[in-house]
């Protein structure tokens, strides 16, 4: 299952009932300080009952309190549903057919919790449910019930197997079909049960497992956090090796009782009644304990290590726990981080956000952050970006990307300059960090041949990557890069041999020469394509073979067995100015003419 919004009523600063839609992969959820970004978090966290964060009495708004409520709500909606579950029996059915999904058809769960104490009160799914009270009851029978109530109805002779209480309910609803069904709030916590188990057990069974990594979290190896992972890996370890360790035991207790009784025998020529009263027994059994931490080439362990390289690590220790838990399963994992920018170098927050976004692309991953760090904000894809900001009332609201929305969210979180702005003379938008080093290493190469005069760093040329195609639309629609102050342009590969990505990338075509603006992109597929088949072949021992239009990244990955997006930061700092200029070579009628050399020159002008 996915987690496909999640809405608030009365929790905390969260007044009005609010819903913030989850996006299938990554979400971040943007704003200023002390706006309602964590208490989304904390909320999910509460909802999945991941312990990192429990509910209280002060999760209440105060106003509504005062109004006269007396609960707080937390409800989840998933999609990605199984299609089939076992809520009795060993038989199969679906939430469909149980009539358990919403008028979206998404499983709605919702949690009611107490005002006066912050206790959860209820669970309950919200679901379109058959109105007829009869067939509202069906969840709730026992086997015995409903061979009962089906005999009544006489459709005994349609069930199969008369020992599963699945099917006499599936009879019992198509005997009765059409059914009109209205909107339930069907209690799941209690009274609610199969013959073996509760039906809430066997669908909370399905549901994400839920992750928090907050902003103040310690970072120490010490911490209990930290420890657990590690030290599971040490009883794994130990279980795996048990026959070996009982062995060993077994030895030593042998040899250690040959020990005691040898000596008995020596004590008893010398004081027989002393020995007669002594018995050689082990009084517990040996403890295996093991201390475990990282530490580095130096033997400095990860407490003694700045905070930033302590939380990086934790962070990853918090992961391999999340992932511990669904070994073996199909269940999607929500990692939500809170603030990863949090003692973290600039260069490791980009790192990091990159990560996280190759996170998101995995089956069965789905990431939440917040942040109020304007370069990480720009690499969360837009549809993910909910925008967290106050009504005229000071009431948190979540808004959902659009031109206006993005636009506020930019001014509110501002333009952090890159690294380098202080002496620039122009920018070139790219979508990552390898077009960065394409260019970079285009140009200082070529120079250092004398095909060009000059390299980016001697234009004051400053690459700023921007995220993918959709944040480069972002940074055109609401001129941020004016804002800047500078000339500036955009770099993009072509994707031509992606025929939906290609045509949004004439769509920035478009928009970047509307505004009077040079655009360059790729004559090939992406950058990829221009590396030089036997440079990789010298380097990896493979060989490789792709065509200007096929996806080479992928080709490339593949055959060295590496990353397909790492492809480019690790072959193409390789390539030398005539392997630069043969890769790009085209033909303009009788003329040959080199893109690539075209590309630096008419990059290095920008700044003229």
């Amino acid at each position: 299952m996915r987690l496909k919004s999640v809405r608030l009523d009365h929790f905390r600063g969260y007044r009005a009932t609010t819903i913030i839609p989850i996006d299938e992969a990554m979400t971040g959820i943007v704003g200023r300080n002390d706006y309602g970004k964590s208490t989304i978090l904390e909320a999910l966290a509460i909802f999945f009952e991941s312990g990192d964060v429990k509910a209280d009495k002060s999760d209440m708004n105060c106003f509504s309190l005062a109004e006269g409520a007396e609960q707080f709500e937390i409800a989840c909606e998933f999609d990605g549903l199984p299609e089939a579950l076992i809520l009795d029996e060993n038989a199969h059915t679906s939430l469909a057919q149980e009539y358990l999904l919403n008028a979206d058809g998404a499983l709605e769960i919702v949690k009611t919790y107490k005002a006066s104490t912050g206790k959860l009160e209820r669970t309950a799914i919200r679901c379109q449910h058959p109105a007829d009270e009869v067939l509202a009851g069906l969840l709730s029978l026992k086997i015995a019930e409903l061979k009962k109530l089906g005999e009544q109805r006489g459709i005994s002779d349609q069930v199969v197997d008369k020992r599963v209480a699945s099917q006499w309910r599936h009879a019992i609803r198509a005997a009765a079909q059409p059914i009109a069904c209205q909107e339930m709030l069907l209690d799941v916590s209690k009274g609610l049960s199969t013959d073996s188990k509760s039906i809430w057990e066997k669908i909370d069974a399905h549901l994400p497992i839920f992750a928090l990594f907050k902003a103040d979290r310690e970072s120490s190896d010490g911490d209990a956090e930290a420890k657990n992972p590690l030290q599971q890996a040490v009883k794994e370890a130990q279980s795996a090796l048990q026959d070996q360790i009982s062995a060993l035991e077994q030895q030593i207790e042998a040899s250690v009782l040959d020990v005691a009784t040898r000596t008995l025998d020596k004590l008893r020529e010398m004081a027989p009644e002393l020995a007669s009263e002594l018995t050689p027994r082990f009084k517990e059994k040996p403890k295996w304990s093991f201390s475990f931490t990282l530490d580095g080439e130096n033997g400095i362990p990860i407490n003694k290590r700045g905070s930033g390289v302590r939380r990086l690590i934790l962070l990853n220790f918090f992961r391999a726990e999340a992932e511990k838990a669904v070994v073996g399963s199909q269940r999607n994992v929500i990692y939500a981080i809170e603030e990863p920018e949090t003692s973290q170098h600039p260069n490791y927050q980009i790192m990091l956000m990159k990560a996280l976004l190759e996170l998101s692309n995995q089956p069965n991953r789905q990431i939440v952050v917040t942040t109020h760090v304007p370069a990480l904000a720009g690499l969360i894809p837009i549809d993910g970006v909910r925008y967290v900001t106050r009504d005229e009332n000071g009431v948190p609201v979540v808004r959902m990307p659009s031109d206006d929305v993005l636009r506020e969210a930019a001014e509110s979180l501002g333009v952090l300059p890159e690294t380098g702005m202080e002496r620039a003379r122009g920018i070139i938008l790219v979508e990552g960090k390898s077009d960065i080093t394409f260019l970079r290493h285009a140009a200082s190469t070529l120079k250092a041949a004398n095909v060009v005069d000059r390299d980016l760093d001697d234009q004051g040329l400053i690459p700023i990557h921007v995220g993918g195609c959709g944040n480069v639309k972002h940074w055109v629609t609401h001129k941020l890069a004016d804002e800047i102050g500078l000339p500036w342009c955009v770099f993009l590969d072509s994707d031509i041999g992606d025929p939906l990505q290609h045509k949004s990338n004439l769509k920035r075509k478009q928009e970047v020469e509307g505004l009077g603006r040079a655009f360059y992109s790729t004559r090939k597929r992406e950058i990829e394509n221009y590396l030089c088949p036997e440079l990789i072949q010298k380097q990896a021992g493979v060989l490789v073979v792709f065509t200007d239009t096929c996806d080479a990244k992928q080709i490339i990955g593949d055959a060295v067995g590496m990353n397909p997006d790492d492809v480019s930061e690790r072959f193409w700092p390789l390539m030398n100015s005539e392997q630069i200029l043969q890769s790009s070579m085209y033909r303009d009628g009788e003329e040959e003419r080199s893109e690539i050399k075209e590309l630096i020159e008419s990059l290095l002008a920008l700044a003229d």
